[in-house]
């Protein structure tokens, strides 16, 4: 293990990412490039004093799992994540997980296209990049911690039961059936994932409903092409649901597209504007 090498490589990758690139509040009176110690700690899942350690080359040598933790927080590409594994002293294995990693033209496009309202998601349903009009239209992300920005999570344990299931969208139960069955696919694509289990696990102990679908074993999941969101600004907002994989990544881009000319369309823009207040 080289500490030192390893402590300069780490703090090298922190600064050279802004908050809003994972999902962050920038804030104010930053002193210093990038994410403070405090944020990488909190996104890898390790303590702020182990992390601190880690940058100041006198920590013990990381486990895998920390490791894996690093590199999703850093956003480390595949060659930077062996680097990162042999200053480490441990051999890189494969991907331990699934990948939170967006390409930068991806994130480039979904910010490129103001009319709609676009996201990119990883294998576990998680919201890894937003552009303004889906935080309009669902929720800013930014404003939740990470584990909250789950998609499966929140269908099945979120705080809105009924017609709020899921911000309200039409085909919430229809999610909820394909967010089961891609779970299946992914905890097979990924059996040693600690992520992919635990999130698993805590589904089936807090979710009847989801306990019944894992048990079925189906693994064909699907999505609905159009559906329509309950807002409670705007009211229904229909729109066309595009996804486009990204099989180098295992992810998904998820694009919502109303039709032109329409009530629906004239919402978005609303929303897109900021022109719009929450009653109540």
């Amino acid at each position: 293990m080289d500490r030192g090498q390893l402590a300069g490589f780490l703090r090298s990758r922190r600064e050279r990412i802004g908050p809003a690139e994972v999902g962050l509040p920038a804030g104010a009176r930053r002193r210093t490039p990038g994410l403070r110690r405090e944020e990488v700690a909190e996104l890898a899942f390790i303590s702020t004093e182990y992390y601190t350690q880690l940058e100041q080359a006198r920590a013990p040598r990381p486990s895998r799992e920390v490791l894996a933790g690093l590199a999703r927080a850093l956003r480390l590409s595949d060659a930077e994540r062996e680097h990162l594994h042999h200053l480490a002293g441990t051999p890189p294995g494969p991907p331990p997980g699934p990948s939170r990693e967006v390409p930068r033209s991806i994130l480039d496009l979904i910010h490129r296209l103001p009319g709609s309202a676009a996201f990119v998601t990883s294998a576990t349903y998680e919201v890894l990049a937003w552009n303004d009009l889906t935080a309009a239209l669902m929720e800013d992300f930014s404003a939740v911690p990470p584990r909250e920005r789950n998609l499966a999570r929140r269908a099945f344990l979120g705080p809105d039961p009924g017609d709020g299931r899921l911000y309200g969208v039409s085909d919430a139960d229809g999610f909820a059936r394909s967010a089961v069955q891609g779970l299946r696919a992914t905890a097979a694509r990924y059996p040693d994932s600690a992520e992919v289990t635990a999130l698993v696990d805590e589904l089936l102990a807090g979710s009847p409903e989801f306990a019944r679908l894992w048990a079925a074993h189906d693994v064909a999941a699907g999505h609905t092409l159009r559906k329509t969101f309950r807002h409670p600004a705007v009211g229904p907002v229909t729109v066309n649901c595009d996804v486009l994989h990204l099989p180098g990544r295992d992810q998904n881009v998820v694009i919502y597209t109303a039709e032109p000319g329409s009530p629906s369309e004239e919402a978005l823009r609303l929303l897109a504007a900021g022109r719009v207040e929450v009653s109540g």
